[in-house]
């Protein structure tokens, strides 16, 4: 339904209202941006709304990758969902082509079964001259031709219909690896994280599995963005998620979970090998000095905070994510470049007293 904010005075007043913003933000005019901020002028997505008001409250200017991450967030599935209805409806005209050319060929084959029926009449007919037979003889070489010739049609309509649906099944797959895909750095994004997340709870739950969840956070990222300008930063992020995936097992998924933020879904990994994957993680991060690309200076050292928690029969994913995150942040309070895991938290009670 078209939203009626958007037509006359009220929606030329809108889209420069929204354009005014961005310029406003020192944000790209880009056409994913402007969709971000037209929505979020619309009130169309109250959670869009919510997470952009969060990211103004906090008093820090956005960035490229804030709006790229919303974006991710909030519209991907909806243009995942069109090229699913666009594939869906070219395949549908490749299934509906491939069974006329089966309702044309069995027509043919019904013909060609009749003139063989009456040929066969005609063949048991004992006083059939030579001219009768010659006649029969051209009609079953005309029948037999044209049979031919619909199954040679046939087979060419099925192999190329099969090719082409073999194309938009291939379409599809990658549709759907960009739409769980983080764009700067290849791993895997917030949705996909959230979405295996749920489906390693239930396995932990079914087969009585450990689970472990590991959050990641890049010590002082600010400083790198605002010493050494976006594009470097972006190199560091892309750098440590490299590093997180090297490490990882075959079957952990890495995610960027949001802005310098990671997270490692560990399915079957109990606490403490949790730990000693994130430690030699951090020890490979720290001990690699970065070198600016675009100037070839020396940046520094990288450091990483790490959070981990394993996961507790029964519990919500939520719990499961506040608790590492409150590890991932005790790492923080306690001097930035290490591990927390959950069984080193203080008892709560010395928490509140704290």
């Amino acid at each position: 339904m078209l939203n009626t904010q958007l037509l006359g005075p009220e929606g030329q007043a809108l889209g420069h209202r929204t354009v005014d913003e961005m310029g406003r933000q020192l944000l790209p005019v880009s056409p994913q941006n402007y969709e971000v901020w037209l929505t979020y002028f619309t009130h169309a997505s109250p959670d869009l709304r919510a997470a952009l008001d969060k990211l103004m409250a906090s008093g820090k200017p956005l960035t490229g990758d804030d709006m790229e991450l919303l974006y991710e967030r909030f519209f991907s599935t909806t243009h995942l969902s069109t090229q699913v209805m666009e594939t869906g409806s070219r395949i549908a005209h490749e299934i509906a082509d491939a069974l006329d050319a089966l309702k044309k060929a069995g027509a043919t084959t019904e013909r060609y079964g009749a003139t063989l029926n009456v040929a066969a009449d005609s063949l048991q007919n004992s006083t059939i001259d030579g001219d009768a037979l010659k006649r029969l003889i051209n009609v079953l070489a005309s029948a037999t031709t044209e049979m031919s010739k619909q199954n040679t049609n046939l087979s060419l309509k099925l192999a190329t219909s099969s090719q082409e649906m073999e194309k938009l099944r291939t379409s599809l797959r990658q549709a759907r690896a960009e739409a769980l895909t983080d764009a700067l750095t290849g791993i895997a994004n917030r949705k996909l994280f959230d979405e295996t997340l749920r489906l390693r709870k239930e396995e932990a739950d079914n087969e009585k599995t450990d689970l472990a969840l590991l959050l990641c956070d890049i010590d002082h990222f600010k400083s790198f963005n605002d010493t050494w300008g976006h594009q470097t930063g972006d190199q560091v992020i892309r750098f440590v998620a490299s590093a997180l995936a090297k490490f990882a097992l075959p079957d952990h998924l890495v995610a960027r979970y949001g802005g310098e933020e990671f997270a490692v879904v560990m399915p079957r990994t109990t606490l403490k090998d949790a730990g000693r994957i994130a430690d030699q993680i951090r020890g490979a991060i720290e001990a690699k000095r970065l070198v600016r690309r675009s100037t070839n200076e020396t940046i520094g050292a990288v450091t990483v905070s790490f959070g981990a928690a394993l996961y507790s029969a029964g519990e919500s994913v939520g719990q499961l994510i506040t608790r590492a995150d409150e590890c991932l942040y005790m790492s923080k309070r306690n001097g930035r470049n290490r591990v927390t895991l959950e069984t080193q938290m203080p008892p709560p009670a010395a928490t509140n007293a704290a």
